[in-house]
């Protein structure tokens, strides 16, 4: 019991994870003896301002009620969301608003003439049956720096990413190379995107054929048909790009590698899993697959 009392003492200052590890208990233990009122009712609700502003934390600022009120319901503590808000308010901390989508894409001409494989359907059945790619653009003191991304339908994992001063098919070369060597997947898949002319160019279609990948293209000005990828850079710009101006190319690009490396893949939840990060929706698809063979 003292060691539990002693993590709930610490735990501002240090993770919950590294405490229960130095004192050899098992998080979900520390935080079931909370739910559990194991502190007097008038402590408790510091104890759960205490968790709350950890796991505000953890989410690097972004995460609102819903999302921390379901990722302590996760830990074993039942509090509703209106308790959640409650003390978040007390506190003064918040999640991030976002700002209303916009469609301003315009057609262009000239375009590759390909079907729309995807037609919208933004749920597949298991890991690499299809990717959404598409490139976006961040203002630095530098200049504009582009960005490059694929991901993966079913978890909405980034599965490769490329950055770079210039937005030429190079760029989209990078990132669907990073995907390849990351993901190897079998033939079929579907690669869906604008039609920008990055990925209409000869030598991206070449790459896709020798792949085996199918090009899926988005109906000329219609955001709508690659919903995905557009509600990804949304995101990032709201919890990362938008909250502090950038000096140089490479001081974005390492924030960008770092939301995602160890952010955005790994931890933050995600609505098209059910709350799990991408990380989590695809062990938890492979470790259904290995339980159902044994």
């Amino acid at each position: 019991m003292s060691r539990y009392q002693h993590i709930l003492s610490e735990k501002a200052r240090y993770p919950v994870r590294l405490l229960c590890d130095v004192l050899q208990v098992s998080p979900s233990g520390f935080y079931g003896w909370v739910g559990r009122g194991a502190v007097c009712p008038r402590e408790r609700d510091t104890a759960l301002k205490v968790h709350i502003k950890a796991l505000h934390k953890e989410s690097r600022g972004t995460d609102g009620a819903p999302r921390i009120t379901r990722d302590l319901k996760r830990i074993g503590m039942g509090i509703g969301h209106n308790r959640v808000a409650r003390l978040m308010r007390e506190e003064g901390i918040n999640g991030l608003p976002r700002k209303r989508w916009r469609n301003r894409s315009r057609p262009a001409n000239g375009l590759y003439n390909a079907r729309n494989l995807l037609e919208r359907k933004f749920q597949t059945d298991a890991p690499d049956q299809a990717w959404v790619g598409d490139i976006t653009y961040i203002w630095t003191k530098e200049g504009w720096l582009y960005l490059s991304v694929l991901l993966d339908i079913y978890s909405r994992r980034v599965v490769g990413w490329a950055a770079d001063s210039r937005m030429r098919t190079r760029l989209c070369l990078r990132s669907l190379e990073t995907a390849m060597a990351l993901r190897q997947p079998a033939e079929g898949l579907v690669h869906h995107s604008d039609r920008g002319s990055q990925y209409t160019s000869g030598d991206y279609l070449c790459q896709l054929s020798e792949a085996g990948l199918l090009p899926s293209f988005s109906r000329a000005g219609d955001c709508w048909d690659n919903a995905v990828a557009e509600s990804f850079f949304g995101t990032l710009k709201t919890e990362l790009i938008h909250r502090k101006s950038w000096k140089t190319r490479d001081e974005a690009e390492t924030a960008i590698r770092d939301y995602i490396n160890r952010f955005y893949n790994p931890v933050r939840q995600h609505s098209a899993n059910d709350g799990l990060s991408p990380i989590e929706a695809e062990r938890n698809f492979y470790n259904n697959i290995q339980r159902n063979a044994a």
